[in-house]
């Protein structure tokens, strides 16, 4: 396959827009391609693929490319990463482009300091190697390097596990079901699957394993009244409305209307009844005041740095600092405290974030507990196995990439005693 001279440019431009760093990746290039309308869904691919390529290797890139001039990054992006030949870019080539592209391969067999080879930056590197050691954040750092894979969940009022893996496969597809969620779905090769008829009428929806991990950790009932929390644009609320089998009652908050505006249509397409999206100002609004002592299942979805998520959305190592941690961790443990104001005695309370930084998980669930001694925290693995999942992560859930094959996610169980 050669690289087409307008598929360069629109990397190289693409690449120049998301390293300013000021905007979330998909945000940007959402935008760079509606500017750019004319580009085929082929071309958008490439574009996208080697943008968050970039973003992935940002930093080892830098340091061999030892240069900012987008055109050459790009190159370099498709040689290391994406595999093309200098035969198959020959085309493109302009100037001094064979030679310091031959002079970039060269460089690229050195070694690199830890943090430049990680891709992260010396304080992710620093926080990492303290809290895991060295060669498990390694093999972390390796795993955020490589794409995710796409991941999907079935909707169990629509169809089963095994109708979509025999649809996908006659469609050609590499599809298997996941090793650990029961309607989850795994694709080999991440094809376009946006305008997919199963997707369009809510048969399945894109999750990740992981999440679709927590929603079987809260294990709302039927006639349960629940409150998604931080629903955002309500990938765990579809999950544990689906759970219910669209009975008892279930509410999904979220303080951002713009991100629980994308939970419409696809609660339209689920065929739940049970779910009431409403928009809260903050943690402490009359809406979960009215609430308060009545509800059985509480999800605590927590904004989070993210990092759990790098493989997917690589810039946020990058957009991030120590000082956004703390600032969240303070967030984190306002909004725990808040919903658990919703809990009744008997109820639970689950809280996750997609982080793997201990600050934002460990530390907040633990000053939750000495705080609330009416919560007790319960073990992950016991509300797992009830579920047939096999999988031991210690009281609470841990997800890693290189474990796990999914996000890295972070969950604990916590259940009010009176």
């Amino acid at each position: 396959m050669t690289v087409r001279a307008n598929q360069l440019a629109g990397l190289s431009a693409a690449i120049e827009r998301v390293s300013r760093l000021d905007v979330p990746a998909d945000t940007v290039l959402t935008a760079f391609f509606r500017e750019n309308a004319a580009m085929g869904q082929r071309d958008r691919a490439f574009v996208a693929e080697g943008a968050y390529a970039y973003l992935r290797r940002k930093r080892s890139l830098d340091a061999l490319a030892a240069t900012a001039d987008p055109h050459k990054l790009a190159l370099s992006v498709l040689v290391r990463e994406l595999g093309f030949s200098m035969r198959e870019l020959q085309p493109v080539l302009v100037k001094d482009d064979a030679v310091w592209l031959a002079d970039f391969k060269f460089r690229a067999r050195s070694a690199l300091p830890p943090a430049i080879a990680a891709d992260l930056p010396d304080w992710l590197w620093e926080w990492l190697c303290a809290v895991y050691g060295e060669a498990e954040a390694t093999a972390l750092a390796r795993a955020f390097q490589t794409p995710a894979p796409l991941d999907l969940r079935v909707n169990p009022l629509k169809t089963t596990r095994e109708k979509a893996l025999a649809a996908l496969r006659d469609e050609g597809l590499d599809a298997n079901a996941t090793p650990l969620a029961p309607l989850g779905i795994r694709i080999a090769g991440r094809p376009s699957l946006v305008k997919h008829p199963w997707l369009a009428d809510g048969r399945l929806e894109v999750q990740d394993e992981g999440s679709q991990l927590i929603g079987l950790l809260v294990a709302p009932r039927r006639s349960d009244m629940v409150v998604d929390f931080c629903a955002g644009a309500g990938g765990k609320t579809l999950l544990l409305g689906a759970l219910m089998h669209s009975q008892g009652r279930l509410y999904a908050f979220d303080v951002k209307a713009k991100r629980l505006a994308k939970l419409t249509p696809r609660l339209a397409r689920s065929g739940l009844s049970n779910v009431h999206p409403q928009v809260i100002a903050h943690e402490r609004d009359v809406k979960v005041k009215r609430l308060a002592e009545k509800i059985d299942r509480v999800l605590v979805d927590a904004p989070c740095t993210g990092f759990g998520t790098l493989r997917r959305n690589p810039d946020l190592k990058w957009r991030q600092a120590p000082a956004d941690v703390a600032e969240l961790a303070a967030k984190q443990a306002r909004i725990l405290a808040a919903a658990a104001t919703l809990v009744k005695p008997g109820g639970r309370l689950v809280y996750a974030t997609c982080s793997i930084l201990p600050d934002e998980n460990d530390a907040i669930v633990d000053a939750f507990v000495a705080a609330h001694p009416t919560f007790v925290q319960k073990d992950a693995n016991a509300e797992l196995a009830k579920a047939k999942i096999e999988v031991d992560t210690g009281p609470s859930l841990r997800l890693f990439p290189h474990r796990h094959g999914c996000d890295g996610f972070f969950a604990a169980i916590l259940e009010r005693t009176k």
